[in-house]
């Protein structure tokens, strides 16, 4: 497809030059304000802002550079989908608004973006046309909405201050302002309460997960917070716990999914709330660190297991893989160098932001809660990391002995792949050097420096474990089951945010249309009234049926009207 290898060539270019020029800014301290007049409606002009910093330069440079490698592995993974031009048009539109929202400052145009990744992101996932896919869309796209409407009261309260440009105002904390801005980021990067729509959205393609769904979309709203940390003041507490407790429900979650995607989702959820949780903390540069490190390894996570996927014929349980190591080897070294840079280990990308991020929270002063809730959380991502090579590489061959498939094939994939493994090695490192030229002076005392080494080794030996462990035969009693299920199902989120939110007011709407709609407004409405002209149609009509009783009625009026005048 021509267009769509033009895309790629205009994608790649670009990232190379944004991220060059975003060293350049950096070195020079450089931020380019471009305002571009519109139009005037009496004494409002309407104006178009581009605001490009190192920081919103960086960031586009990374996403067309992913961008470009998922078009890549798109044109063979998706090849013979008879709607793949629509599928390409649907994903340039999602990049051009990705780059609208980072290079905004106003929020008007801000939400052009916002909206912009909403909508498309809900026309990807229901790209299958299959009932699973459009109720995910619905869950997606309603979830989503809620920030939206969020979005739209802070533009209204803006509006109160006379410029809707955020950057006038990080120095004036406005609560009310903050906590507008903080829900649409929550909502758009699925912390709690809003966790349930991402698993829900991996019914789209893979490469959409691996654009769309782990380095895009999810880290729209920790960008935004980012851009806006300084007006949110006391707010960052409210969001430091929901990001904690949305690690640990993911790692915990993650643990028990047997959906290859779902996993992968889950991680990402994780990843969330730990970019959230060290940015309420008040360190935005580690967050953004954290986010276009995660970018890397997660995209490449999603492009290794949509491989796997693609060549078990769509089959996503993990149950049913095993033993792929013998027919992938590319595949199953580039799947586990990154789940070693998910769980930090020296020296891949993971591990510069990750330990940083484990220092850091070390030498704050947190509470003894949010302490022990994060260090939980490492252990589980370390678990579930080992669990699903296990499941996949390393266990039992579960697929059907006929089947016979190999990576060699996979061009186009590979060289997606391979492309990314480089960075996933070696670009948190070169970060580290760019972002941190005077590094932070760190002590703690020894038994906090071991903390993450033996939640790293705690959560390796509970992944073994729940690998191997033969109680799970068991699972078929109630209260295992019960247990199963309850961690499995994210909490019970998915149905409270659908089931739980919706049934009371379900409920009423179907008692007050019964009782009203098809009740007394029946009765004493249309169908009353068509009743009473029925029976004054059929007396008048068994009156004129009798000449006698006519001719009496014409003389009682004649009577009757001789009286009164």
């Amino acid at each position: 497809m021509f267009f769509c290898k033009m895309y790629m060539a205009m994608f790649f270019f670009l990232s190379v030059a944004f991220f060059f020029l975003s060293l350049l800014f950096m070195d020079l301290n450089l931020e380019l304000y471009l305002e571009f007049f519109l139009f005037s409606i009496n004494s409002a002009s309407i104006e178009f802002i581009i605001f490009l910093d190192w920081m919103a330069l960086m960031f586009m440079a990374f996403v067309l550079f992913i961008s470009f490698l998922v078009f890549n592995y798109s044109l063979e993974y998706m090849e013979g989908e008879k709607n793949m031009e629509r599928f390409i048009l649907l994903m340039v539109l999602f990049v051009f608004s990705m780059l609208m929202m980072i290079s905004s400052v106003n929020l008007v145009s801000i939400l052009l973006g916002w909206d912009g990744l909403g909508l498309v992101s809900y026309a990807l996932v229901i790209f299958y046309q299959n009932v699973k896919s459009f109720s995910a869309g619905m869950l997606t796209a309603l979830s989503n909405r809620v920030g939206d409407a969020a979005l739209l009261v802070g533009i209204a309260l803006f509006m109160t201050m006379g410029s809707w440009n955020f950057l006038f105002y990080l120095d004036f904390k406005n609560i009310l302002v903050s906590f507008f801005i903080i829900l649409a980021a929550m909502t758009k990067s699925a912390q709690i309460p809003f966790s349930s729509w991402l698993p829900a959205a991996m019914a789209a393609p893979t490469p959409v997960s691996s654009l769309v769904h782990s380095s895009t979309l999810v880290t729209a709203g920790v960008y935004l917070v980012i851009r806006s940390v300084e007006m949110c003041g006391i707010l960052l507490n409210f969001l430091l716990f929901s990001s904690v407790f949305t690690m640990l429900m993911a790692g915990v979650c993650a643990n028990f999914e047997n959906d290859l995607k779902k996993i992968i989702a889950l991680s990402t959820l994780s990843q969330l709330g730990m970019m959230m949780m060290i940015l309420s903390l008040g360190e935005p540069l580690l967050a953004f660190f954290h986010l276009l490190t995660h970018a890397l390894f997660k995209a490449l996570l999603f492009m290794c297991a949509g491989a796997i996927i693609h060549n078990l014929a769509g089959g996503q349980d993990i149950r049913f893989m095993g033993g792929v190591v013998n027919l992938m080897p590319l595949t199953c070294i580039c799947m586990n160098i990154c789940n070693f840079a998910l769980c930090g280990l020296p020296f891949l990308a993971g591990f510069y932001s990750k330990d940083m991020i484990a220092e850091l929270l070390s030498m704050k002063v947190v509470g003894w809660l949010i302490y022990l809730t994060f260090y939980i959380s490492i252990g589980m991502t370390t678990s579930y990391s080992l669990r699903l090579s296990y499941y996949i590489f390393y266990g039992d061959q579960n697929f059907s002995s006929l089947s016979y498939f190999t990576d060699k094939n996979n061009k186009q994939m590979n060289f997606s792949m391979l492309g990314l493994v480089f960075f996933v090695i070696f670009k948190g490192s070169i970060l580290s050097w760019i972002f941190f030229s005077t590094p932070y002076f760190i002590i703690l005392p020894p038994y906090m420096k071991y903390m993450a080494f033996i939640c790293i080794l705690s959560g390796a030996a509970l992944g073994y474990e729940l690998s191997t462990f033969k109680s799970f035969y068991l699972s078929g009693t109630q209260r295992i089951y019960q247990i199963v299920f309850f961690f499995s199902s994210m909490w019970n989120m998915p149905v409270l945010s659908t089931f739980g939110v919706n049934n009371y007011f379900l409920s009423m709407g179907k008692q007050y249309f019964k009782n009203l709609d098809q009740g007394w407004f029946e009765y004493y409405g249309a169908k009353g009234l068509a009743y009473l002209l029925y029976s004054l149609s059929s007396k008048l009509q068994n009156l004129s049926s009798s000449p006698f009783k006519l001719f009496l009625l014409t003389i009682f009026f004649f009577f009757v009207s001789l009286w009164i005048f």
